[in-house]
C-alpha cells in the first residue's frame, strides 16, 4: 500500500514538474498568462518555470515575419490604375501590446497591416504622376509607405522593418492607352527626325551640286588656259619653222590638207584642175601661175 501511495506521489510530482518548466528557443518570445491575464514576458532564450495549471505560455515569433501583397490597384495623380506588388518586413516588438490588440493571432496581423498598405499605396502614389511613379523616385515612395505603415503597426506591438515595392504595372485599359500613346510620341519623334535629316540631305546636295559647279568652271578655266598656252606655243613653233623654210613649212600643211580631205572613200571636191589646192600634184611650185591655154591652130 505504501509503495502504491509513493508511486502515485512519484508520478503526481513527475507531472507537476513537468507542468513547471518550459524551453523558450532563439526564435521565439513568451508570454506567460496567469489565469488568462499576462504575468510577464521572456524574451531571452532559456530554461524557465511556470506555476502548475495556474500559468499558461503563449509563444511569440521572434523573427521577421515576411507578408506578401500582391496585386494592388492604386492610382496615380492622373488617375491611371497601376497594380503593385509588395512585400511588408515586420518583427514582433512589444510581445505584451500585441497580445492585448491581437491576441496574439499573426492573421489577424496581417490582415490589419494589409488594410493599413493599401490606403498608403493610394496615398503615395496618388500624389505621383505615370513618369515619378516609375523613375528613382521608387525609393523615396517605399520610405513614405513604410512610414505611414509604422504609425498604424506601433499601436499594435508590430515594428515594420521595411517596405518593398517588387512590382508596378499598369493596368490593361491604361496599359493599352499608354503604348499607343508612346507609340504616337515616337512616330512624332521620328517624322521629326526624317524632317531634320530630308533638310540636311537638300543642304549637303545643294552644297555638293555649288561645289561641283565651282570646280567645274574651274577646272576648265585651267583647261582653257592650258590650252590657250598650248595653242599659243604650237603656233610660235609653227611661225618660227615657217620662217626658217617657208616652202617646207607650205608643203607640210599641203599634205595635211589632202590627208584631212581624202581621208574617207568617195569624197567628191569641185575645183578647178588649175586650182592652187592641187599644186603640188601639178608640179609647180607655190607662188607660180598656172601656164597659160595655148590655143589649137586650124588645120591647113
Amino acid at each position: 500500500m505504501t509503495k502504491s501511495i509513493l508511486g502515485i506521489a512519484a508520478a503526481v510530482i513527475a507531472v507537476l514538474l513537468y507542468m513547471s518548466y518550459f524551453v523558450v528557443d532563439e526564435k521565439h518570445k513568451a508570454l506567460v498568462l496567469r489565469f488568462g491575464d499576462i504575468n510577464r514576458v521572456v524574451e531571452k532564450p532559456g530554461l524557465y518555470f511556470k506555476l502548475p495549471f495556474a500559468d499558461t505560455v503563449t509563444m511569440i515569433e521572434d523573427r521577421i515575419i515576411i507578408w506578401e501583397n500582391n496585386d494592388r490597384p492604386v492610382q496615380d495623380v492622373a488617375s491611371q490604375v497601376y497594380i503593385v506588388d509588395a512585400i511588408t518586413l515586420a518583427r514582433i516588438s512589444n510581445a505584451r501590446l500585441f497580445r492585448e490588440t491581437l491576441g496574439a493571432d499573426l492573421l489577424q496581423a496581417e490582415a490589419r497591416v494589409a488594410a493599413r498598405l493599401d490606403a498608403a499605396l493610394r496615398q503615395t502614389y496618388g500624389r505621383r504622376s505615370f513618369d515619378a511613379a516609375l523613375s528613382s523616385d521608387r525609393a523615396v515612395m517605399m520610405r513614405e509607405i513604410r512610414d505611414q505603415l509604422r504609425e498604424e503597426a506601433d499601436t499594435l506591438g508590430i515594428e515594420i522593418v521595411d517596405v518593398r515595392v517588387r512590382r508596378t504595372d499598369l493596368s490593361e485599359n491604361v496599359l493599352e492607352q499608354t503604348y499607343k500613346r508612346m507609340e504616337s510620341e515616337r512616330n512624332a519623334l521620328a517624322q521629326d527626325i526624317r524632317s531634320q535629316g530630308e533638310a540636311t540631305k537638300t543642304r549637303m546636295n545643294a552644297e555638293t551640286d555649288r561645289t561641283y559647279t565651282v570646280k567645274l568652271s574651274e577646272a576648265r578655266k585651267q583647261a582653257e588656259i592650258v590650252q590657250g598656252q598650248g595653242d599659243a606655243e604650237r603656233n610660235r613653233v609653227f611661225a618660227e619653222a615657217f620662217q626658217q623654210d617657208p616652202e617646207f613649212f607650205s608643203f607640210y600643211r599641203s599634205m595635211q590638207a589632202y590627208a584631212k580631205s581624202l581621208a574617207t572613200d568617195g569624197t567628191t571636191m569641185v575645183l578647178k584642175p588649175d586650182s592652187d589646192f592641187f599644186r603640188y600634184f601639178m608640179g609647180r611650185p607655190p607662188g607660180t601661175a598656172a601656164p597659160a591655154e595655148v590655143p589649137a591652130q586650124p588645120v591647113q
